[in-house]
């Protein structure tokens, strides 16, 4: 019996006014599957992943979870905590989403306290720093005293505390150097091998992409314009988007002239 992914999304729309930001998406992310939606800003793609995660209601469709339905609003304190406990999100900007005056076992602590209560939580949060690559003494260390990496793999940790099915991961390492991304997607990587835990990746990117996908969707315009295997569509784009990102990575003999050129053409 083939086990339920898990995230599945069904012809999700959503739109501001006039404008249609997501167009008819549908998108299945597998048990522990990695799945990358790229595109340019103004894409859908972030709009995309904030109607996952429940920060926005789309206007038709629907999002599943193993196989549980997330689209209605559900009330209540419990409700919320068991929604937010399937599905995390890691911001691209870390810092902005930690207290700068709480430190960092009391920022998991508390993310203990309110999902499990009861539980062995100096000992979980010790195992969660573990996880992250952080050193204990990184525990008394509030967000300010941290840097850029430090402080993605405590937003990273916190969003594990939780034991979700599903991490979407919003331009998480834009914002770092390119070493200290590498660190992180490889953390990443590690994390995903020692869990059952299913990435959805926002980024625009494509190297991102090339490295820690197994699947990708290519959005344009709030639709997927292409979608495939990350591998297969990254060596052989059908779509003239698609190609367009990919010609405009720089590289030797790259001409930004001929690239606008063929963004207006589109």
């Amino acid at each position: 019996m083939t086990p339920e992914p898990a995230l599945q999304a069904v012809g999700l729309t959503r739109t501001y006014g006039a404008v249609r930001a997501v167009d008819g998406v549908s998108f299945t992310l597998p048990r522990g599957g990695s799945l990358g939606i790229v595109g340019e800003s103004g894409s859908g793609k972030t709009t995309t992943a904030r109607i996952v995660v429940g920060l926005e209601q789309a206007d038709s469709g629907g999002v599943t979870v193993g196989g549980q339905d997330r689209s209605a609003r559900g009330r209540g304190r419990a409700h919320r905590l068991a929604r937010a406990r399937e599905v995390q999100m890691v911001f691209q900007d870390p810092y902005l989403s930690l207290d700068p005056r709480t430190s960092v076992a009391s920022v998991l602590h508390e993310t203990l306290r309110l999902h499990f209560p009861g539980r062995d939580h100096p000992h979980r949060v010790r195992e969660l720093l573990d996880r992250v690559g952080l050193a204990a003494r990184a525990a008394d260390a509030r967000p300010g005293q941290l840097s850029g990496g430090q402080r993605q793999r405590v937003a990273i940790a916190r969003a594990l505390a939780v034991e979700p099915a599903v991490l979407v991961l919003d331009e998480a390492v834009a914002a770092l150097d390119v070493s200290v991304q590498a660190q992180i997607l490889n953390l990443l990587s590690d994390i995903r091998e020692q869990t059952a835990v299913g990435y959805l990746f926002i980024t625009h990117d494509l190297g991102v992409v090339r490295c820690v996908t197994d699947d990708v969707i290519v959005m344009r315009h709030g639709r997927i314009v292409e979608a495939g295997a990350t591998a297969a569509v990254l060596a052989a784009p059908r779509h003239p988007y698609t190609r367009l990102l990919l010609d405009s990575v720089p590289h030797p003999g790259w001409d930004p002239e001929q690239i606008a050129a063929a963004r207006r053409a589109l």
